[in-house]
C-alpha cells in the first residue's frame, strides 16, 4: 500500500496497518520508491488539470551535503535553530526555509502541538527511507518463497519513534526545497493515489464483475487441457489476474480519452488475451487448434502459410464499462518473443498521425513482457508518447543482476508498480493507476505482475527438474480465483450460489463454443482494414501507375528544399551542396542521388503522403550525402527544408531522426527481416511497405563496410527460379505475388522512381535498397547495356571496356534483382544473339555471397525459354568463395577488383561456376 499521507501539510503514518503487515501492492519507481542502490531521486506529484507547475527534476543526495537533509541529532537541530533565531543568514538556505515554514505554520496547525522540531527531521528522514526501501516490506511473492531481509534503516527506533507514534499526526509544512516532497508547490490531491495509505475499496457490484472476469480467465485455462487444445499453449496459469487487470485498465483508459489500443505480447497467456480481452471468437480459436480455419481465396485455394495459433493476432471494437467503444488490436508476432514491440510502437505512431492525434491521447500502446526480455531501444522523434508495459515476473534472479527485472525502466524515469498477482484487486488498482498516469503525464509506465508459472515453461514441461522447492509449493497453492472467491465469501459480497452461477455460465459457454467449432466455417480472411481500405491483395491485380512528375512541380518543390532561411549560417561545405542542388534544379543536369532522394520525398509530401526516415546518422546521411537537417554554425539551431515544402505543412508529414548506431547494421536486425518483412504477408496476411536503405560497397574498407548481406535477402525471396512468371506489361502481377523487392540501383533517376513507385500502387511490399557508397554523389544518367551485373561494378566495367576498346561486349545492369525481371533479361538476350556462348554474371562479392546463387537458376530459366544455352553457358566473374565479406587490405582489394573487371572483358572462357 502507501507509506504516508501527504495532504494539506499533514502526514499521518499508518505503518502498522500497511507496511508492518506487508501489502500486496508495491509502488517502486524512480519517482516514488527507489532501490537502495540508487543515489538519485525524484518526487513526482500527480498534477490536477488546473495545475501548471514545472516538471520535477532529479536531485542528487550528495549535492545536499551539510544542509537540510543531513541533520539527524536533536542537539544539532537545537543549535541550528538557536543560530537561525539569532541570524537567519548564518544557516544554509534550505534550513532557513525549513525554520520559516515550520515556525510560521506549526503553531497554527491544529492537533500537533506536541510535535517538536527535533521530531520533524527524523520524521522526514523516515519518510524518505520508506520511499527508497519501503518496497522491501511489501508482500510481492505469491508463493511466499522469497526471502527478504528488512533493511535496518526501516526500524522506527532508529529515528526515535515507537509503536505509540504510529497513529499520531505530524506537520510537514510546505517546503521550498528543490527536489524534495513538494517540488516548490503544495502537495496536490492526486498525489494521494500514490502515497496515501488508503484501503482499496470496491463496491459489491464491481467485485462481482471482477470475479466474473477472473473466472473467465481461469476457467478458459482449465478448459484447454482436457479438450486437447493446449498444444504447448504456454498458458496463463499462475498469472490469471492479468485478464481482469487489462480489462479494467482499458475501461479506465477509455473513460479518460483513449479510443484505440494496439497491443504486443509474446506467447504466455496469448490465447487467453485473444479470447477474453480482444474477443476473438472462441469457436474460431478452438477450430484453429483442431486443424481448421485455413484461409482461402475466392477460388477456394489456401492462401499464405499460416502460423502457430498463439502467434496470430486480431482486432475488435470492445464496449467498455462506461458505455463507450474501444478499438483493440493484438499484433501478430513470431517466436522471437519481444521482436514485435517496436512494430507496436510504429503502428501506434502511424495511427496517431493519421487520426490527427497530436496530443497522443486517443491512441495508446500496451506491451506485455516476460521478465527475461524487459529491455528497449528506440528513436527519439518516433515515440508514440508513452506505452503501458505489463511485465510477467517470477522470483528467479539468475537472469538479471538487479532486484527486479523491470529496474531498467528507472533509466526512463518511468514509474514501476510492482504487484502481487495473486491479489486481483491490487492488480486492478495498479492497472487503472497506470492508465491514469499515462494519460496525465504522457510518459512510459510499468506494471510488474509478480506471479508464477503453474506448469513451468509450457504444459508439457517438468519444472521440478530444476525448481523442486518452488513446484512443491505450487502443487498445493490455490489459484487467484480460489483466493478471491474465498475473500468475497468472507466479506459476504457474493454467496456460494452467486459463485456457482458464474462458474456454470462460463463453463457452459466454453462447451457450446467448443461444439460449435467443429462445424465452424471461417469467413474469407480480412487482408486489409481501416487505413488500408482501397489496397489490393495478391488475388486482386493492380495496374501500373506512372511515377513521373511534371517539370513545373519538380521545380516548385526543388526551390523549397534548396532554400535556407535568411540569417541562417550553414557550414560552408553544406552551403556549397545546397548551391549545387539549386544549380542542378535550374539546368536539369547532373542530379546526384542525394538530391534525387530529396525530390522523391518532397513530391510525395506534396501529394499528401507521410514520410518517416530513421537510422544511424540519417539526418546528414551516413556518408554526408543527404543533409536533410542543416545546423546553424552560429546559433546551433536546426532547419529541415523538407518541413517547408507546402504552405502550413503538418510538422509530422516528414520526420527524420537519428537512431542508435547499434540499430544500423542489417545483420543485427535479421530477426525483423526473417520474421516480419520477408514472410509477414504469407504468415499473417499483413502487408508492409517499409523501405530499407542499406549502404554497401566493395571499397577495401574491410568486412563490416560490405556487410549488407545481399545474398541473405535473396535467399528469402519466394519467386520460383525455374518458372517464367506471367509478364503482362500493364499489370504488377509479378511484384504483387512476390514477398518483397530487392534492388541495387545505380542511377539517381532509378532511385527517384523506385521510391515513388513504393507509394504509387494499390498494394504494399517491403523494399530492400542497396546503396553503394561511392555512387551516392554519382551524376551518370546515360545507361549502356553490357555484361549482366548489378550495382557499382557497372561503372568499373564500363571504364575497363573503354580502356581496352572492347566494342563487341555489352553490359546490362540488373537494377531490380527480386522479383527477377525475366522479361527484361530475355529482351536483352534477344538484342545480342551473337552472345549465345558468352553470357557472364559479374559481381564484386565472393561467389557464396551477393546475387550469383539467386540469379543463376533464374537466368538459366530465362535463356532456356528462348532456346538458348544452359548451365555451362553462364560464366561467373567475381571473388572466390570466402568466409568474410571483404578484405580489409586496400592493396588486396585493388588487385582483386582489377582482376575481376579484366576477366569480365576477356574473350577467353572464364571462371565456370563449377
Amino acid at each position: 500500500m502507501g507509506w504516508y499521507r501527504a495532504a494539506s501539510g499533514i502526514v499521518k503514518h499508518s505503518i502498522r496497518r500497511n507496511l508492518h503487515r506487508g501489502g500486496s501492492l508495491c509502488y517502486a519507481t524512480r519517482n516514488i520508491v527507489l532501490s537502495s542502490t540508487s543515489r538519485n531521486f525524484q518526487t513526482t506529484v500527480f498534477k490536477s488539470k488546473a495545475q501548471t507547475a514545472p516538471a520535477p527534476r532529479p536531485v542528487s543526495l550528495s549535492s545536499l551535503t551539510d544542509n537540510f537533509l543531513d541533520g539527524t541529532s536533536s542537539v544539532y537541530l537545537e543549535e541550528l535553530q538557536r543560530a537561525w533565531e539569532a541570524d537567519p543568514n548564518s544557516v544554509d538556505e534550505s534550513w532557513d526555509n525549513f525554520f520559516r515554514k515550520f515556525v510560521g505554520q506549526a503553531s497554527t496547525s491544529p492537533g500537533i502541538s506536541g510535535q517538536t522540531i527535533q521530531e520533524s527531521m527524523p520524521l522526514l528522514l523516515l519518510v524518505r527511507v520508506y520511499q527508497v526501501n519501503g518496497h522491501m516490506k511489501a508482500k510481492l511473492d505469491p508463493l511466499g518463497l522469497e526471502e527478504r531481509k528488512t533493511p535496518n534503516e526501516l526500524d522506527l527506533a532508529l529515528y526515535g519513534f515507537t509503536e505509540a507514534d504510529l497513529d499520531r499526526e505530524f506537520f510537514l509544512g510546505v517546503w521550498n526545497m528543490s527536489g524534495f516532497l513538494s517540488e516548490n508547490r503544495p502537495v496536490q490531491t492526486l498525489r494521494e493515489k500514490i502515497e496515501t495509505p488508503a484501503v482499496i475499496q470496491f463496491s459489491r457490484e464491481r467485485r462481482e464483475v471482477i470475479f466474473d472476469r477472473l473466472a473467465w480467465s481461469t476457467l478458459f485455462e482449465n478448459f484447454l487441457a482436457p479438450n486437447g487444445l493446449q498444444h504447448r499453449g504456454l498458458g496463463l496459469k499462475g498469472g490469471e489476474t492479468l485478464i481482469p487487470g487489462m480489462k479494467e485498465m482499458f475501461d479506465r483508459a477509455s473513460d479518460i480519452g483513449v479510443e484505440n489500443i494496439v497491443m504486443g505480447m509474446a506467447h504466455r497467456g496469448r490465447l487467453n488475451v485473444l479470447g477474453n480481452v480482444v474477443r476473438k471468437p472462441l469457436r474460431q480459436i478452438f477450430c484453429e487448434f483442431s486443424g481448421g480455419g485455413l484461409p482461402v481465396d475466392e477460388a477456394g485455394l489456401y492462401t499464405g502459410t499460416g502460423d502457430v495459433k498463439y502467434h496470430l493476432g486480431t482486432s475488435y471494437d470492445r464496449p467498455t464499462r462506461g458505455g463507450r467503444r474501444l478499438h483493440l488490436a493484438l499484433v501478430a508476432n513470431p517466436s522471437h518473443l519481444e521482436a514485435v514491440n517496436p512494430l507496436v510502437i510504429g503502428k501506434i505512431r502511424a495511427k496517431q498521425y493519421y487520426s490527427n492525434d497530436a496530443e497522443r491521447m486517443k491512441n495508446m500502446g500496451v506491451l506485455i513482457h516476460g521478465d527475461g526480455s524487459f529491455v528497449g531501444q528506440g528513436v527519439e522523434l518516433y515515440t508514440s508518447c508513452s506505452t503501458i508495459k505489463l511485465a510477467f515476473t517470477t522470483d528467479s534472479k539468475s537472469g538479471r543482476s538487479s532486484q527486479y527485472s523491470t529496474d531498467v525502466a528507472k533509466a526512463l524515469n518511468a514509474p514501476i508498480f510492482h504487484v502481487n498477482a495473486d491479489d486481483v484487486e491490487a492488480v486492478i488498482h495498479a492497472c487503472e493507476l497506470a492508465a491514469e498516469w499515462r494519460q496525465t503525464f504522457h510518459s512510459e509506465v510499468v506494471v510488474d505482475l509478480v506471479c508464477y508459472r503453474r506448469f513451468g515453461h509450457n504444459e508439457i514441461d517438468e519444472p521440478s527438474f530444476t525448481q523442486p522447492k518452488m513446484y512443491k509449493v505450487i502443487r498445493n497453492h490455490p489459484s487467484a480465483l480460489e483466493i478471491y472467491q474465498k475473500k468475497l465469501l468472507e466479506l459476504a459480497d457474493l454467496t456460494k450460489e452467486d459463485i456457482d452461477k458464474i462458474h456454470k455460465k462460463v463453463t457452459s459457454i466454453l462447451n457450446d463454443e467448443f461444439l460449435a467449432s467443429k462445424d465452424y466455417v471461417p469467413e474469407r480472411r480480412d487482408w486489409l482494414s481501416a487505413y488500408w481500405s482501397g489496397f489490393k491483395s495478391p488475388e486482386q491485380l493492380s495496374r501500373i501507375r506512372n511515377t513521373g512528375v511534371k517539370p513545373e512541380i519538380l521545380k516548385h518543390v526543388g526551390k523549397a528544399i534548396t532554400a535556407l532561411p535568411e540569417n541562417f549560417t550553414p557550414h560552408k561545405a553544406v552551403k556549397r551542396i545546397y548551391e549545387q542542388r539549386a544549380q542542378m534544379l535550374e539546368t536539369g543536369e547532373d542530379i546526384d542521388r542525394g538530391f534525387a532522394e530529396a525530390l522523391a520525398f518532397a513530391t510525395l509530401i506534396v501529394e499528401g503522403n507521410h514520410v518517416r526516415l530513421s537510422g544511424q546518422d540519417v539526418e546528414r546521411g551516413t556518408f554526408s550525402h543527404r543533409h536533410a537537417v542543416v545546423h546553424d554554425q552560429a546559433t546551433w539551431e536546426k532547419y529541415c527544408p523538407l518541413d517547408h515544402v507546402i504552405m502550413n505543412q503538418n510538422e509530422e508529414m516528414f520526420t527524420v531522426s537519428n537512431s542508435s548506431l547499434s540499430d544500423d547494421f542489417a545483420n543485427g536486425a535479421q530477426v525483423i527481416f526473417d520474421n516480419f518483412l520477408s514472410c509477414g504477408e504469407s504468415k499473417w496476411l499483413r502487408q508492409a511497405g517499409l523501405v530499407v536503405l542499406l549502404p554497401n560497397g566493395y571499397d577495401g574498407q574491410g568486412p563490416e563496410h560490405s556487410s549488407a548481406g545481399l545474398e541473405r535477402f535473396l535467399q528469402m525471396a519466394d519467386d520460383h527460379p525455374y518458372i517464367i512468371p506471367e509478364m503482362d506489361p500493364t499489370l504488377r502481377k509479378q511484384i504483387q505475388e512476390c514477398n518483397w523487392q530487392i534492388v541495387n540501383v545505380t542511377t539517381p533517376a532509378n532511385f527517384f522512381h523506385i521510391l515513388r513507385r513504393q507509394i504509387h500502387r494499390e498494394f504494399r511490399k517491403p523494399l530492400i535498397v542497396l546503396s553503394p557508397k561511392n555512387l551516392l554523389r554519382s551524376k551518370t544518367l546515360n545507361i549502356r547495356r553490357l555484361i549482366l551485373c548489378s550495382g557499382k561494378v557497372y561503372y568499373e566495367l564500363d571504364d575497363q571496356r573503354i580502356k581496352v576498346d572492347a566494342k563487341d561486349d555489352a553490359i546490362c545492369r540488373v537494377e531490380q534483382l527480386c522479383p527477377f525481371p525475366c522479361d527484361l533479361v530475355q529482351r536483352e538476350l534477344k538484342r545480342y544473339p551473337m552472345l549465345d556462348a558468352e553470357v557472364v554474371w559479374c559481381q564484386e562479392e565472393p561467389m557464396n555471397m551477393g546475387g550469383y546463387t539467386y540469379v543463376l537458376p533464374r537466368l538459366i530459366t530465362s535463356m532456356k525459354s528462348l532456346g538458348r544455352g544452359g548451365y555451362n553457358d553462364i560464366k561467373y566473374v567475381g571473388r572466390a568463395p570466402s568466409a568474410a565479406t571483404a578484405t580489409g587490405f586496400l592493396k588486396v582489394h585493388y588487385k582483386e577488383q582489377a582482376e575481376l573487371v579484366e576477366k569480365a572483358l576477356q574473350s577467353e572462357p572464364i571462371n565456370f561456376p563449377y
